[in-house]
């Protein structure tokens, strides 16, 4: 992580983090806005299609960004489902579950797509809402069940203590359980984000013109195989690299081994 080291020993944990934050979420907009000037320099069949990368990474970012906070979202309602009093909720969370983390996310991207308008005739749905609806609900259910396990690892001791002082059953659980559950949660969801990036890449099955669908194009174009996959791996791994310094950088944050100085 390029957090601790290059940073004045004086600071803080928290603002050095912040700082890695910062820096690592700048590098990755002038990345985005700058990367077609080195890409055009590259011959054939690379520099020409130099715009062609840009406008896909970009795209690539977009889904990773939606679908990603809305995941977050659905697994916050799923883990809570999960551990609902009330059974029909908790099946329910629990049948939804089961079936996303039970089928390959190529299916359920192709499901949304092309399966769900044929069930609902007025549904219309972009190909690109398609992939985040689908990219959302699959990394919904692996939120899920990483915010549940996090729920349940907080003691329960501190739960009826705030419950002794008076605290009603939605602020215990807002003040009390919800931040230290997160806490705990933290790298696997992180972890999730940054596995998100990659599995968007099955959105070009459905058309959408994102880095690999880029790619596919060209290669299939050019005949040039090995220039377009060596291209389009560098880019991912310099997003993922990126991704991967700012979860880093949150994780030291918040201090989640709670070890840290």
């Amino acid at each position: 992580m390029l957090t601790l080291p290059g940073w004045p020993a004086g600071w803080s944990r928290s603002t050095r983090s912040n700082a890695t934050m910062v820096v690592a979420s700048a590098a990755l907009v002038l990345f985005l806005w700058l990367m077609a000037i080195p890409l055009s320099w590259a011959p054939e069949p690379i520099g020409p299609a130099a715009r062609d990368f840009a406008d896909g990474t970009l795209i690539t970012v977009e889904l990773t960004i939606v679908s990603g906070l809305a995941g977050i979202a659905i697994g916050l309602v799923a883990a809570m489902g999960k551990l609902s009093r009330v059974a029909p909720v908790r099946w329910l969370a629990s049948f939804y579950i089961w079936v996303v983390r039970g089928t390959p996310l190529l299916v359920q991207v192709l499901f949304v797509y092309f399966a769900l308008p044929a069930l609902i005739p007025s549904l219309r749905l972009s190909d690109f809402t398609s992939a985040c609806i689908a990219l959302a609900l699959n990394i919904g259910a692996y939120n899920a069940e990483a915010i549940r396990s996090g729920m349940q690892a907080v003691p329960k001791g501190q739960t009826e203590a705030a419950r002794s002082l008076g605290m009603s059953a939605w602020h215990t659980f807002l003040d009390i359980v919800f931040p230290q559950a997160m806490k705990i949660s933290l790298p696997s969801l992180v972890n999730n984000i940054v596995s998100l990036l990659k599995d968007s890449s099955l959105a070009y099955t459905i058309g959408v013109v994102e880095l690999t669908n880029v790619g596919n194009r060209i290669q299939a174009a050019t005949f040039q195989p090995m220039s377009t996959l060596v291209t389009t791996a560098c880019i991912y791994l310099v997003l993922t690299t990126m991704l991967t310094q700012i979860s880093d950088a949150i994780e030291h944050r918040y201090d989640v081994e709670g070890r840290r100085p």
